[in-house]
């Protein structure tokens, strides 16, 4: 699933007014960073509703895009390079393009950190309703029978997690009690090595039972009898939140030796090693389970293969290091978006309601808002409806940095940088093309509500501009 954890604060120097941090982090700290961030697991929710929605073509997906993102990351490196000190889309599209266009990308990045919490949330449910219906068979949903809830029967069988998740996360949020850097570290451990596992038992599976054919076969990655491109296409477009969270390596470009050379081969280098886990992952798991139409549920189905390969123990150890997972990054998605909030309530790109501080510290408000958002929205949305707009916001932030690369970088080329044609222009030109293609191929709800919200902020930022009079106010997106 998706972290968010905060990067590691670093020394200061004491030189000047204005304190700077010490550049200490080399390229393998960067990329071990992005791999916790990002986190080896994003082939489990998505595998059976891509492989059912590509028709049998969950690889390809994957690797579509890895291509898209691998592109885009290099636009994010760039800027990064140019800007060491901004760390965000909305810094990278408001300098490279132009304020109001950078305040829309920020305000779609707004839309993906209220919907983490929530795709968390509805992730961390499942995973959890699988583990402990595994041992007790029919307990989750005979609980919501008992309390008198009626849904539609997956909803109904999470029902009892969902409420109980989003409640946890609030409430240890408005403990304090923090989700640490340590934690995801360790458990980003574990999630090798149940992936380790993973691995050895579908390779054993498919040995004995096919041998070599079982094991090598260019099906997963191209089935002439099923493949089609555009639903790959719209496939591709929920596969790629896989990826998302790999520009938080930007973050820490102020802490970086030289971050023009190290920041991005080192994103470059996280979204390659993160699409080839997650592809072989994916590989493996239709080779064990090739039939697309006989998933009983497509939001599990990776855990069936779990099951089928992996018996008792694989099984339940993949549900509940998910569960685990999840609830780490319910917490960190809960109190990042709170904090966001409070930030822009600060500096009054939001109302002041929304800058309000306990006596910890804790922007208690926000908080309960976050909460009750998350609990409404996992009841409301399903995971493939709460990733889609997830994907909404991260791809329109995309296109924006692509785009402010073109311009930053042959059009207005900084002092010392020749032009390129290649770098400059067709690389992320590709890029941008890549991540329209993908934004367009979302499902239709997506694009909807997605819509609705950048034209809420358009409204909002004419308004706070006196149509668009003013510079619109910075937002502050990085959670501090």
């Amino acid at each position: 699933m998706m972290s968010d954890t905060p990067p590691p604060t670093s020394s200061t120097a004491a030189s000047g007014s204005a304190p700077r941090l010490r550049r200490v982090l080399g390229m393998r700290d960067l990329i071990l960073y992005g791999i916790v961030l990002i986190q080896p697991v994003g082939a489990v929710g998505i595998f059976g509703i891509s492989d059912q929605k590509s028709f049998g073509h969950v690889t390809t997906t994957i690797l579509f895009a890895l291509v898209a993102m691998m592109l885009t990351a290099v636009s994010y490196g760039r800027m990064a390079g140019l800007y060491p000190e901004a760390g965000s889309a909305y810094t990278y599209v408001g300098r490279g393009l132009n304020p109001y266009l950078g305040f829309i990308a920020g305000w779609a990045m707004f839309l993906d950190y209220l919907v983490i919490p929530i795709v968390s949330v509805v992730y961390g449910a499942i995973s959890m309703h699988q583990f402990v219906d595994g041992f007790f068979p029919g307990w989750s949903t005979n609980v919501a029978n008992s309390l008198g809830v009626h849904f539609a029967t997956e909803l109904q069988a999470s029902f009892i997690w969902i409420v109980l998740f989003a409640v946890l996360a609030t409430f240890l949020n408005l403990r304090g009690i923090k989700w640490t850097a340590s934690a995801n570290v360790i458990l980003t451990v574990i999630m090798f090595a149940v992936i380790a596992v993973f691995v050895v038992d579908a390779i054993r599976y498919l040995w004995t039972n096919q041998g070599w054919a079982g094991l090598l076969s260019i099906e997963p990655i191209y089935n002439p009898k099923t493949f089609d491109f555009h639903a790959t296409c719209t496939a591709t477009s929920l596969a790629a939140l896989t990826y998302i969270g790999f520009d938080g390596i930007t973050t820490l470009s102020e802490d970086v030796k030289d971050p023009k050379r190290t920041v991005p081969p080192a994103i470059v280098l996280v979204c390659l090693i993160i699409g080839l886990c997650v592809a072989l992952q994916t590989y493996l798991a239709q080779r064990v389970w090739p039939d697309y139409t006989k998933f009983t549920d497509p939001d599990a189905a990776f855990f069936d293969v779990c099951k089928l390969i992996g018996g008792k123990f694989l099984f339940p150890a993949f549900t509940l290091t998910m569960a685990i997972a999840c609830l780490g990054s319910a917490l960190t998605g809960q109190v990042g978006a709170a904090r966001i909030l409070f930030g822009m309530g600060r500096d009054s790109a939001l109302p002041r309601f929304f800058a309000k501080l306990d006596q910890h510290n804790n922007p208690v408000r926000n908080i309960w808002l976050i909460g009750i958002i998350s609990l409404t929205g996992a009841l409301s949305l399903n995971y493939e409806k709460a990733a889609s707009l997830v994907n909404f916001g991260a791809f329109i932030a995309f296109m924006g940095v692509n785009a402010a690369v073109i311009r930053e970088f042959f059009f207005r080329p900084p002092a010392g940088h020749k032009r390129n044609w290649f770098l400059d222009i067709i690389l992320p030109g590709l890029a941008f093309v890549f991540c329209l293609s993908l934004w367009i191929s979302l499902p239709t709800p997506a694009k909807v509500v997605g819509g609705i919200w950048c034209l809420a902020g358009i409204i909002y930022t004419g308004w706070k501009t006196n149509f668009f009079r003013k510079t619109p106010v910075m937002m502050d997106l990085s959670g501090g």
